[in-house]
């Protein structure tokens, strides 16, 4: 039999995950680029001649600057597209186009790979589109972080503008925005001060002084916060709702009893990421000190299952000893991840059936495998050949 093409011998979900990690990939490698070659930039002089006479010095210099940033926010866009973020592919998507005419203006032999890659990477990225259609979930805390931190810039630059008189070293907006981020992150180099005999200029550096600390405290605390929180917490084999947040491409287990401690120790030893949704707390603090995200709820709720990321496992599995509960699970699950493959296991056999009308892509009954084996073992045959054919069974 002629193999067919490894495209099509892979699994839609693996086929999906291929693509959305090579797009996420492209995109950090153009990051990288555009850090890179803003820092090779600033420390050379070499440049396209022909370019050179239509591009003045200054744009040049700004662009070699400005590439570095440019990297570094498109590393936070690749790290929302690692997630599924619909905010981070618009993100991306405009500064993919900004970092190849960033590569451009700086005329530079070494800008060509991040121009061709940043070029190549757009296709990419429209092509993928569909992968990307999580909604950015902020707190109404982290918004109202996040808006202070803005607002305090936008005051500082211009005010400082505003009162560019009472300064010394504030000509242009750009003067006046980059003594607003100075004071406001209490660097405060000395190049732009108030003018000594000036009361206006003091009393507004020290509101721009207060201001901006405490927006970044603040910023930092709500938007960052979450993050360093779930770093600790799974050192410390916890689990929170902001480690549930990262979870992608994962294995989904609804409910949990006998038939399922099995399969949580079979997942446990491998490095694939999974979560629990249970009803049982006992159970919640038995998983968590073992580091096992899980939420607490019915998996036939639908809320419960949001919380644990449904919509971007790549699997789901039930298979508890209750035929009946996880009939239910199924039903919800099928709802939430239409296209998700669902695997069950059926108490009774007579179950089987119904478990496949409720969603299942297959259903596997313990009590026929197991009496298959025992039959098979007690005549001293291999078992390879029956697991393979009862798995091809259940496709």
């Amino acid at each position: 039999m002629v193999d067919r093409p490894l495209r099509e011998r892979l699994p839609e979900n693996w086929r999906r995950a291929l693509t959305t990690r090579a797009t996420v990939a492209f995109v950090l490698v153009v990051a990288l680029l555009s850090v890179a070659t803003a820092i090779l930039n600033i420390g050379t002089d070499t440049v396209y001649e022909p370019f050179t006479p239509y591009i003045p010095a200054a744009v040049q210099d700004t662009a070699s600057f400005t590439g570095a940033l440019t990297g570094f926010l498109m590393v936070g866009s690749a790290l929302a597209l690692r997630r599924g973020l619909r905010a981070g592919w618009w993100a991306t998507l405009l500064l993919l186009p900004l970092t190849a005419v960033q590569g451009l203006l700086q005329v530079s032999p070494y800008s060509l790979p991040l121009i061709v890659l940043s070029l190549v990477s757009i296709p990419a990225l429209l092509l993928t589109r569909d992968r990307f259609t999580k909604p950015l979930a902020l707190g109404t805390t982290q918004i109202a972080a996040g808006s202070a931190l803005v607002g305090v810039q936008a005051y500082g630059t211009i005010g400082g503008y505003a009162l560019r008189d009472h300064f010394d070293g504030i000509d242009t907006v750009l003067d006046a925005f980059y003594f607003t981020l100075i004071t406001s992150s209490t660097v405060g180099y000395g190049d732009v001060t108030p003018n000594i005999d000036s009361t206006e200029g003091m009393l507004f550096t020290m509101s721009v002084l207060v201001l901006g600390v405490a927006s970044f405290g603040i910023a930092i605390g709500a938007l960052v916060g979450p993050a360093i929180q779930a770093r600790i917490t799974k050192t410390l084999g916890k689990m929170t709702d902001s480690e549930l947040e990262l979870l992608s491409e994962h294995i989904l287990v609804l409910g949990y009893g006998e038939l399922t401690e099995p399969i949580v120790d079979e997942l446990s030893a491998t490095d694939r990421e999974f979560a629990v949704v249970a009803k049982n707390r006992d159970v919640m603090d038995d998983l968590s000190d073992r580091g096992i995200p899980v939420v607490v709820g019915d998996p036939s709720d639908e809320t419960p299952l949001r919380r644990a990321k449904i919509q971007n496992a790549n699997a789901i599995l039930v298979a508890t000893n209750q035929d009946a509960q996880d009939a239910l699970s199924i039903l919800t699950a099928r709802q939430l991840a239409p296209d998700t493959r669902v695997v069950a296991a059926a108490t009774d056999l007579e179950n089987t059936k119904k478990l496949e009308r409720a969603g299942a892509d297959a259903v596997i009954s313990p009590a026929l495998l197991g009496g298959h084996l025992l039959v098979r073992s007690a005549l001293g045959r291999d078992d390879s050949e029956l697991l393979e054919r009862l798995l091809t069974e259940n496709e």
